[in-house]
């Protein structure tokens, strides 16, 4: 019996002196937080099986456990709340590393404690944009922003490329809508700064996201989630260039326990007009045989409405499923009158030709997107799935009146018309499924999966008059009709090791694809499978100073449109062709940067792109006619060194500035039908933008921003030294919840692209002359209602995202 006793005793007190977890709670600061709330959680379901305090030392300690696996959380008035890495307890004391809570935004009974973010932070691999941190975004929309972004370039029709190159894939909240070309540059303008969060430019894009986008990936987050009740805002824009401009909307969340519902609605008007102007020399065996030259005045009209409504339902506190449903209407107009004569190889005029042109298109789409996301536990293990339904329809119309005139004014032959009506439709299906496990506080693994189906079938109808009677052009009549499935999985690990964070991440890719031309017969298959490998490192010196290394390898399929084969006029000696023989570029990306003190991060890449997709000038010599297809061009190889700063000189001056050297090699064949020619283009471009704003009387906010590009590239036209300078004023009101906004865009019209093509036997030069409208006065007003921030919802990333932002607006664009 004493024996036992003993033995009992002894057992008793080691577990006595053996039962405990200790650890420390800090801020970013590394000051301990006192009075900071500790609860040790079961992992498996959440559940607190103690509480404690944090003394005034931060420390906290949890004494007498069992033994098993455990998790630490810490809480703090003002702070997010974190967790440590699950804890497998075995009766031996435990010594934490420290919980580090970082500030946040809040509200308590009126009084608002703020966290200020910077207007920029540069991350490894990604550059963050935090729209509300500068108060004179309000007005501006999501392309106005990304031209003031570090990095991002946005041209006179709204394209956006990335570091000196195209091909970048737009995401909203990790998807995109059913828009391409000029008609996603309209719907981006019409989504205002105040319904934005952060915008993520990503070079170096992880596995998670589809492999397309060879420039990188732009995600657009917009703001969602809220506390109980009411929230949202209201937004006026009214802008006068030689047209005036309109836009307004308003966003709205309302939260409960169980439901989340948000919405939003966005319209307006967009007006218009520019001047170019076309040079083209002719050469027959070397010499010069002639000329064309060409003047066009454009008119552009468009109305857009997009609308977004959805609801989230959580079914327990780790059940959460939701639907979102986004519809756009974007009826457009162009008007074109051009004037083009024909010299021979003396200068001298010996045909000219007038033409009037109305292209015109009115489509609309509908998403909806089912989702759903079950949490296991408090490590952040968790399952999600989406699927995706969408549906795209335009009814574009192209006219053409021509008329031809000999050197004296006299008309030759009869008055020429031509009109085509193209009806297009796609509907794309996609399902994907993700799953995240955090083995502890220092190894995570990613992997998911998602399918996705193309079809579109676009129909093109001509019909010709010359004086004699409409009747069907059959050489430009068409049928296509375009299938496609891609199948894709990835892994992510991510590591931390001391001072070292390391990702490694593979996606592979099969596509499926099958066109075929009704009209003519003609059909091809194209069935292929790629991996894209993308890993990085990050060693940080301390909390301020870090240096990265990345690599990745990247695909841009053709869009939509470049694979029709239809063709649209400019006028009767310019027109444009698709392309349904196409290829996918590949490139690979290495890029090494270093950030010093937060604020400044040196940048050196290299891009390896093969088999590119460029757009090129075709010409008929004896025809005096030119046509611009799409094509795959040989390869591109580009170095890069780019310099971004973001600082708070003063506390009422805060800059940041951008500055990038790009060189741009192409290398490649360029055939004229006969005969395959070598093109070697070299291309040196400096790009750099710069906003600096000043804060000044509480509630004044003025700044001056501007941008410039010495000779941008994208394939083979290259542009002339273009820049602009805007500056704007804000004024807060009704106690910061409304801001009223004045401002003036390209102040001095800096912004009129030009530029020259030159290779093989095209040589071509283009201007936009003065008439472009792109000063513009602006002034805008927007007000927000209900409380403030606390809780964001999840966001809503739905699987259709890389086949969505592949759809064009069709004819006109």
């Amino acid at each position: 019996m004493k024996k036992t006793f003993l033995i009992g005793l002894f057992f008793w007190t080691a577990l006595a002196q053996a039962q405990s977890i200790s650890g420390k709670v800090t801020g970013a600061d590394g000051n301990p937080l006192y009075k900071a709330s500790v609860s040790l959680l079961n992992p498996q379901d959440s559940s607190v099986q103690r509480t404690r305090s944090a003394d005034n030392t931060g420390k906290y300690h949890f004494e007498k456990l069992r033994s098993g696996t455990y998790l630490v959380m810490a809480t703090n008035v003002g702070y997010t709340k974190n967790y440590s890495a699950p804890i497998n307890f075995d009766g031996k004391d435990r010594a934490l590393a420290p919980i580090i809570l970082e500030k946040r935004n809040t509200q308590l009974a009126g009084v608002m404690v703020t966290s200020k973010r910077p207007p920029f932070e540069v991350k490894a691999g990604k550059t963050v944009v935090n729209v509300d941190a500068s108060p004179t975004n309000a007005g501006l929309n999501v392309l106005e922003i990304l031209e003031k972004s570090p990095g991002v370039s946005v041209d006179a029709d709204g394209n956006v490329s990335l570091k000196g190159k195209g091909g970048v894939l737009i995401l909203i909240d990790g998807k995109q809508t059913y828009l391409g070309g000029t008609q996603l540059a309209a719907f981006l303008k019409s989504i205002q700064a105040s319904a934005l969060d952060q915008i993520e430019i990503m070079t170096n894009p992880p596995a998670r996201y589809d492999a397309s986008g060879g420039a990188g990936v732009i995600n657009i987050k917009t703001k969602k989630g809220t506390v109980k009740g009411m929230n949202g805002n209201l937004n006026l824009s009214y802008a006068q260039g030689f047209y005036p401009k309109y836009n307004g909307g308003a966003n709205f969340n309302y939260r409960s326990k169980k439901i989340n519902v948000f919405g939003s609605y966005n319209g307006g008007i967009w007006e218009g007009l520019g001047a170019l102007s076309i040079r083209r020399n002719f050469y027959k065996d070397g010499v010069f045989n002639g000329l064309s030259n060409q003047t066009t005045d454009r008119h552009n009209k468009n109305q857009w409405q997009n609308g977004k409504l959805g609801i989230d339902y959580n079914f327990t506190s780790k059940d959460v499923a939701g639907i979102v449903i986004t519809g756009n209407i974007n009826p457009w107009k162009n008007w074109q009158q051009s004037a083009s004569d024909l010299r021979d190889a003396n200068d001298a005029v010996n045909t000219i030709f007038l033409s009037d042109v109305l292209n015109s298109s009115k489509s609309g789409n509908v998403n909806v997107n089912l989702n759903y996301k079950h949490s296991f536990d408090s490590a952040g293990r968790e399952f999600s799935m989406d699927i995706d339904r969408g549906y795209y329809e335009n009814r574009g119309a192209n006219s053409l009146t021509t008329k031809v005139y000999n050197p004296d004014n006299s008309q030759r032959g009869n008055t020429v018309l031509l009109n085509g009506d193209f009806p297009s439709m796609i509907n794309i299906y996609s399902g994907k499924m993700d799953y995240v496990h955090p083995f502890n506080k220092k190894l995570k693994l990613e992997t998911g999966i998602k399918s996705s189906f193309v079809n579109t079938d676009n129909d093109v109808l001509y019909r010709r008059d010359t004086g004699t009677g409409w009747y069907q052009d059959g050489q430009r009549t068409n049928h296509f009709i375009y299938r496609e499935n891609i199948n894709a999985a990835y892994t992510i690990m991510t590591a931390s090791l001391k001072k070292w964070e390391f990702t490694g991440g593979l996606r592979v890719e099969h596509t499926n694809a099958r066109g075929k031309q009704v009209t003519i017969d003609s059909s091809f298959t194209r069935n292929y499978t790629s991996l894209f490998p993308n890993v990085g490192a990050v060693y940080s010196f301390n909390d301020k100073n870090q240096l990265s290394v990345a690599y990745s390898r990247r695909i841009r399929r053709p869009d939509y449109d470049d694979l029709n084969p239809f063709v649209f006029f400019l006028d009767s000696l310019t027109y444009g062709q698709g392309n349904p023989y196409l290829q996918p570029e590949f490139s690979n990306r290495v890029e090494l940067s270093q950030t010093f003190n937060r604020y400044l991060t040196l940048t050196v890449s290299h891009t390896q792109t093969n088999n590119i997709i460029t757009q090129l000038i075709k010409q008929n010599t004896e025809k005096k006619t030119a046509f611009q297809t799409t094509e795959n061009f040989s390869k591109r190889r580009q170095w890069g060194f780019s310099v971004s700063a973001n600082k708070q000189m003063l506390k009422w001056w805060n800059l940041s500035l951008y500055s990038g050297v790009f060189n741009n090699q192409y290398r490649g064949l360029y055939t004229d039908g006969s005969k395959n020619l070598p093109v070697a283009l070299n291309v040196n471009n400096l790009d750099a933008n710069l906003t600096s704003s000043f804060s000044f009387a509480q509630t004044w906010t003025a700044e001056l921003s501007g941008w410039y590009s010495s000779s941008p590239s994208e394939g083979l036209l290259i542009a002339r030294a273009m820049g602009a300078l805007n500056i704007a004023l804000t004024k807060q009101l009704l106690n910061k919840q409304a801001s009223l906004k004045i401002g003036v865009r390209d102040l001095f019209r800096t912004s009129n692209f030009s530029g020259y093509s030159r290779y093989a036997d095209v040589d071509l030069s283009v201007a936009n002359d003065r008439r472009r409208d792109n000063r513009q006065f602006n002034i805008s007003f927007t007000y927000k209602f209900g409380k403030g921030n606390i809780k964001p919802a999840r966001r809503r990333t739905g699987g259709a995202g890389d086949e969505e932002s592949r759809v064009k607006g069709g004819g006109g664009n």
